[in-house]
């Protein structure tokens, strides 16, 4: 067993063997030790600046102010700072070591690696009273959209603090802008989605959609663009959902829709945030698969555009051949390739999917179905824990 001096004369060599892991470098340290059978001096001078105001003062000992003498009571004040000195470096390198991969790293990595589905909760004021229908919650339930928002927030608030939806399932939540500037549990919605279910928030930014025209509905002009992304940064959110529909196979028509799409996805990602880019094809389109050649063909064609570190999703309608976009999903722009549900039941999605290798589910309405505001919590529960595991095992072909 080493001796208490000896114990000492090994601090130094510990905590500068601490600091080269988290990659500081203690400038100006030195450590001279003596020892006889009568006598013990120290000095210690362990701080460089930069750890000066990080670690308690009674880390700094120096002769002149604390000789170490004889007695018993100044061992033991040595041994009480190799403990403490010990467990403050232990508590700095796992600070350090939390705070060296950002948010966004951890996000970036768990949206492009992780098995799971992202949930779409996402309805907006058009889609509401549908959703909200769906869950049980009739239209004389509310006679203002404040009231009606107040519903739908509290339908998806019962949906992102159940037990069952939490990050080991599911990657992200998109989320209307309404529900991100509220709050679940007395904290934002953004940080308690990351925070507390470890789950990436995701925000939907488009207006809705334009007329039809030349067989495809584009999004409408979104003037405050700039100011809506400056907003999500700071309130934490990782990416964001722009929806456009493909209702017939005009090429004119596509290519302006998919232009469009990666327009607006050039500025998101200017922004420091990975848009999914969502052209979606009506699946009562009736010429569906030419329909989704044709996108793919201007997808590619759109993604070899960008640059580098333009990074962005894909959330695109099951198609109806195979494994079509598998190009897509290989690209080095693309961080995940998501499916819409589109108005097919969960179980078609989940068999439609399935078929569809590397390619996850984002759905709304296969997710929520079979959810009621009537439902005890265990009924509740039960329900959304089965419609999250038949999703997530699809996800995962």
């Amino acid at each position: 067993m080493l001796s208490v001096a000896e114990r000492v004369g090994t601090v130094g060599s510990q905590y500068q063997t601490t600091n080269r892991q988290t990659e500081n470098t203690v400038s100006g340290s030195h450590h001279k030790y003596h020892t006889g059978s009568d006598r013990l001096h120290g000095q210690i001078s362990c701080c460089g600046p930069q750890f000066q105001s990080q670690l308690d003062p009674v880390c700094c000992i120096k002769p002149d102010t604390h000789p170490l003498r004889r007695s018993s009571v100044a061992l033991n004040n040595v041994e009480s700072l190799i403990i403490s000195r010990q467990q403050t470096n232990h508590q700095f390198v796992q600070s350090e070591s939390r705070n060296s991969v950002s948010n966004y790293d951890q996000q970036l990595d768990k949206m492009k690696n992780q098995d799971g589905f992202v949930a779409a909760l996402d309805q907006s004021g058009g889609s509401t009273p549908k959703a909200l229908g769906l869950y049980g919650v009739t239209e004389d339930a509310w006679s203002t959209d404040e009231e009606m928002f107040g519903l739908v927030h509290q339908m998806r608030a019962r949906i992102m603090t159940s037990p069952k939806f939490t990050g080991e399932r599911i990657l992200a939540a998109i989320l209307f802008e309404n529900t991100m500037d509220r709050e679940i549990e007395g904290r934002p919605t953004a940080e308690y989605l990351w925070e507390v279910k470890h789950v990436v928030p995701i925000l939907k930014v488009d207006k809705g959609l334009a007329d039809e025209e030349n067989g495809v509905q584009l999004m409408k002009p979104m003037p405050d663009l700039a100011a809506l992304l400056e907003k999500a940064k700071s309130k934490g959110i990782f990416g964001t959902k722009m929806r456009s529909v493909i209702k017939h196979a005009k090429a004119d028509g596509v290519r302006a829709n998919v232009l469009q799409q990666f327009e607006i996805g050039r500025q998101i990602c200017d922004a420091g945030l990975v848009p999914i880019i969502e052209p979606e094809v009506d699946i009562n389109c009736p010429d569906k698969a030419e329909a989704e050649a044709m996108l793919k063909g201007e997808i590619m064609a759109e993604l070899d555009r960008l640059n580098a570190d333009q990074l962005v999703m894909l959330k695109l309608t099951l198609p109806e051949q195979d494994n079509l976009y598998t190009d897509a999903i290989a690209h080095p722009n693309v961080v995940r390739v998501v499916a819409l549900s589109g108005g097919y039941s969960r179980e078609q999605a989940n068999e439609r999917l399935a078929r569809n290798h590397d390619m996850v589910a984002s759905f709304s309405r296969a997710l929520a179905e079979g959810l009621k505001a009537q439902q005890s919590d265990d009924e509740f529960n039960a329900m959304l824990d089965a419609s999250i595991e038949s999703i997530f095992q699809a996800s995962k072909t």
